[in-house]
């Protein structure tokens, strides 16, 4: 949440239009889901990095890039990185779990990123950057509670610092602009900041 929540922009209410239709692998990127499918909202820093990463990873449907965990509706990527918003750049992940379960998920979130750093990853600093898991139901809160413990032990034993990531329930997703989406499917040498802190998440 922003500091001053009165300072936040306005926003819109009309969503930032997209395709709707993922490059890669051609799913709808706008729900609902095919029957069976779950979601969960994920963020790690830059999110054109981190949503290369799940949409790789296979029994996972869909990924879309966007904001959420702030204030301002329907936001712009200008308006987020203001740091004004609230907001995270987060990967919105929708997945078989009858394919992948979501302690794998998880375990690929913690192994990605470094979850110590606060408001940022890297070079890449401000609040839009922070840790953060947005849950869909009790379940997923429960075991990203656990995961989050079990990372947090590793990290400690390797003299790491404290974890910072968030873990709420989702209250509202926001599509990121279309030249977000799959970036790094339209620019394969574009910028990925994804560094993991090496340390093995005993999770899944």
């Amino acid at each position: 949440m922003p500091l001053h929540p009165d300072r936040a922009p306005e926003g819109r209410d009309t969503p930032i239009p997209i395709s709707g239709t993922h490059l890669v692998n051609g799913h709808a990127m706008l729900p609902p889901w095919p029957e069976g499918m779950e979601e969960i909202v994920l963020g790690m820093g830059c999110f054109w990095g981190a949503e290369r990463l799940f949409w790789q990873q296979p029994g996972v449907h869909v990924t879309a890039v966007g904001y959420a965990g702030g204030v301002t509706p329907n936001p712009t990527y200008e308006e987020t990185c203001s740091g004004r918003t609230g907001h995270a750049e987060v990967v919105r992940v929708a997945f078989d779990p009858r394919a992948i379960d979501l302690e794998t998920l998880l375990r690929v979130f913690w192994e990605a990123h470094d979850p110590t750093q606060g408001h940022r990853q890297g070079n890449d600093i401000g609040s839009q950057y922070r840790s953060i898991i947005l849950t869909t139901t009790p379940v997923q809160r429960e075991l990203a509670e656990r995961s989050r413990e079990a990372y947090a032990e590793a990290l400690s034993r390797s003299g790491k610092g404290e974890v910072t990531t968030e873990i709420e329930p989702l209250e509202s997703f926001y599509y990121a602009e279309e030249y977000h989406q799959q970036y790094l499917a339209k620019n394969p040498g574009g910028y990925c900041g994804l560094k993991g802190t090496g340390i093995r998440c005993p999770i899944g």
